[in-house]
Order: structure tokens, then sequence, then C-alpha cells
């Protein structure tokens, strides 16, 4: 089992930055591939950033591509998402997953663990 939290969601205007982080605990951090996905109200769960395992390869989802990094240090067991410019059309809960894939997936049915979510809104 891998227990992943995340934190570092809230209220700020469009234009601002916020980094959110995700501690995972359990197995290995390193075995797995890391993932953020977010969920708007009455939308599906969608695809934001993905890093493999040792952190050498990223993946962002075009929507926004150039505003948020993802990153991960696997002795401290933590994942990260830096959202720069954001928008109002960013504001969801945002999850943090884990893939025993290792590698980059977009596909959320790839994750075996998940967290329970932390809420972003973005005002306009």
């Amino acid at each position: 089992q891998v227990q992943l939290v995340e934190s570092g969601g809230g209220l700020v205007q469009a234009g601002a930055s916020l980094t959110l982080s995700c501690a995972a605990s359990g197995r290995t951090f390193s075995n797995y591939a890391m993932g953020w996905f977010r969920q708007a109200p009455g939308k599906e769960r969608e695809f934001v950033a993905s890093i493999s395992w040792s952190g050498g390869i990223t993946a962002v989802a075009d929507s926004v591509k150039g505003r948020f990094t993802i990153s991960r240090d696997n002795p401290l067991n933590k994942l990260w998402l830096l959202m720069n410019s954001l928008k109002p059309e960013d504001s969801a809960v945002y999850y943090c997953a884990a893939s025993n894939r290792r590698t980059t997936t977009s596909t959320p049915a790839n994750y075996n663990y998940w967290g329970q979510g932390t809420q972003v809104t973005v005002s306009s």
C-alpha cells in the first residue's frame, strides 16, 4: 500500500502561483511513477502531469504546458506541482496518484493509489 496526502491548495487570483505537495508513505516511493490529475464539478478526472520513477521523464497536459511543472524528491518521498499563471479554468480538486508502471502515463486506470485531493480555486 502507498498512502498519499496532498496539500497546498487554496483560493488565489488569476495570474498567481501555487505549489501543491504530495507526501507519500508506505512502499518505496521510487518504485512508482507519479501523476497529478484534477477534477472540476460535473467534469471527468483530467490528466495534468506525470513523472517517471527517477524524475528523468515528465509529461504535462497541453492545457497546462508552459505553466505547470511536476517534480519529485525520492529520498524525501515528496511530489510537487508548481502552478504558475493560474487561470479560473484551473479550478478543481487536484489529486496525486502513484503508478507501478514506473514511467509516465496519462491514463487514470494505470494508477494504483490515489490521494484524497486538495481544492484549488482561481478567481478572475
